[in-house]
C-alpha cells in the first residue's frame, strides 16, 4: 500500500466524516449512485487483481464486508434526517464516530491479519474501496427508506432534477 494511497483514503474519510457531522443536503446520486460505483469498482479491482484471492483473502474480505455493512446500517439508523428547504438534510450525531472508529479499526486489524497470513488481496488498497462502498451502500439502504417514509425528497442535483423524485409522492388523501 503506497503512502499516497493511504493519505488520499484518509483525507477522503476525514472529509466524509466531517461533512456528516456538520450535516448537509443529500442528493440522490450521492446517496445511491456513489456507493454503488465504489462497490463495483472494489469488486472489479479485486476480481482483476494480479494475484487471485486465496481462502484466507476470501475469509478476511467477508469479515471486512460484514463489519462495513453492519457499521453502515448503524450509521444510517442513527443519522438525523430532516426536511430543510423542502429537501432531505442529514446529520450524523457524535455517537456516529464510534461506528466510524469501529470501521477504521476493523480495516486496520484485517489488513494486519492479512499481511501476517500472506493474504495480499485482503491487505491491498482495492479492499478499501470495497469496504467503503459496502459501508456507504448499507447506510443508503437504511436512509433511503427512512426518507421515503417521511416523504422527504432528495436535494436537487446540479442540473436541478431530483433523483428518484417519484419515490417520494404522498398517497392521495394524506395530509401533512
Amino acid at each position: 500500500m503506497s503512502l499516497l494511497t493511504v493519505l488520499a483514503a484518509s483525507a477522503i474519510i476525514v472529509f466524509v466524516i466531517g461533512q456528516q457531522l456538520v450535516g448537509s443536503a443529500l442528493s440522490g446520486k450521492r446517496v445511491v449512485v456513489l456507493p454503488a460505483v465504489l462497490t463495483v469498482i472494489g469488486i472489479l479491482d479485486i476480481s482483476g487483481h494480479n494475484s487471485h484471492p486465496n481462502a484466507t483473502d476470501i475469509v478476511l474480505l467477508i469479515v471486512s464486508a460484514a463489519v462495513a455493512i453492519a457499521t453502515g446500517a448503524g450509521l444510517g439508523a442513527i443519522t438525523r434526517l430532516q426536511r430543510r428547504d423542502g429537501h432531505l438534510w442529514a446529520q450524523l450525531p457524535l455517537a456516529g464516530l464510534w461506528l466510524w472508529g469501529a470501521l477504521i479499526a476493523s480495516r486496520l486489524v484485517v489488513t494486519g491479519l492479512a499481511h501476517a497470513a500472506g493474504a495480499h488481496v485482503a491487505a491491498g488498497t482495492t479492499a478499501i474501496l470495497l469496504t467503503l462502498g459496502l459501508n456507504r451502500a448499507a447506510q443508503a439502504l437504511v436512509i433511503v427508506p427512512r426518507a421515503i417514509a417521511a416523504g422527504i425528497p432528495f436535494a436537487p442535483e446540479k442540473d436541478g432534477k431530483v433523483f428518484g423524485a417519484g419515490w417520494f409522492s404522498r398517497p392521495s388523501g394524506r395530509e401533512d
